[in-house]
């Protein structure tokens, strides 16, 4: 009697776990396809031309009937935008609409953007505000100046941090830790010929950076372009935003983009004090 009590509530516990294991792979399933999904999002991120759903398929490591099947579902909600003559994917309105959601969020639409135009407004020249996303930076808002020549760096832009003034300015001001580990972690892929590509002269360029409290960037990331950056600190004296200058070799030197420091120095100062810290 009193083995055969002990043995029904031990099988039954047994069926339950099974099925629970029987559950399991399909819920695991499910969510590791969501994360193909994002991952296909990310690398349309990336391609602003566009990418076919072979070379997704090839980028994502996916089979192309799964790369397929996700685009078609990302398209149906909007997510992705598909275009039938190059038969390429594009980034949809639902992303935007999302990442807008995001700025307002963090106060980037509202709250950076009248100081942003007011840095325009002294310098005649684009004002660019960054994050840092990973092994990344990414704009979060952009002013452009009167003159005709655009900067294209525009928001939802992901650059490289080790050639761009604005990437300098968030790995030198980054926490201790963080710092060591994007200055020995990051790729250094040359974009230019002016890339710094070496470590050693990247470690260099980090610490001239920390200790004149500004990044340039001279053709490094993009030829007959310069830049100017400087780093939004939040309370414990660390880079969560970097602000920055942008502007055709044509039209300033290099002296005379760095004369404009302090107006961006003033603006990061009231950004620290109103956009909200991450």
């Amino acid at each position: 009697m009193s083995v055969n009590q002990d043995t029904e509530p031990a099988a039954a516990e047994d069926a339950v776990a099974a099925a629970k294991a029987t559950k399991a792979p399909k819920e695991d399933s499910r969510t590791d396809m969501v994360g193909k999904a994002l991952g296909l999002l990310v690398l349309l991120g990336d391609e602003p031309r566009g990418a076919s759903a072979a070379e997704l398929s090839r980028r994502a490591e996916l089979p192309f009937s799964t790369t397929y099947r996700l685009l078609g579902s990302l398209t149906r909600d909007g997510f992705v935008d598909y275009e039938p003559d190059g038969r390429r994917y594009h980034l949809g309105l639902r992303v935007f609409q999302l990442g807008q959601r995001v700025s307002n969020h963090h106060g980037f639409a509202g709250t950076a953007l009248p100081i942003l135009r007011r840095v325009t407004e002294k310098t005649g020249e684009a004002t660019i505000l960054s994050v840092r996303d990973g092994h990344h930076h990414l704009t979060v808002n952009k002013v452009d100046g009167p003159q005709t020549f655009r900067v294209t760096s525009d928001p939802g832009h992901l650059g490289a941090l080790h050639t761009t003034s604005v990437g300098k300015a968030l790995v030198a001001f980054a926490e201790d830790a963080e710092r060591q580990r994007l200055v020995e972690e990051l790729e250094l892929e040359p974009l230019t010929e002016f890339s710094i590509t070496d470590r050693e002269a990247f470690r260099a360029e980090i610490e001239q950076v920390r200790r004149r409290g500004y990044a340039v960037m001279d053709e490094e990331n993009e030829l007959g372009m310069r830049a100017v950056a400087v780093p939004v600190f939040n309370a414990q004296g660390f880079a969560f935003a970097s602000l920055a200058t942008a502007v055709p070799v044509f039209r300033l030197s290099l002296e005379d983009l760095v004369a404009l420091v302090p107006a961006l120095q003033e603006a990061a100062a009231e950004l620290s004090a109103r956009l909200p810290q991450r």
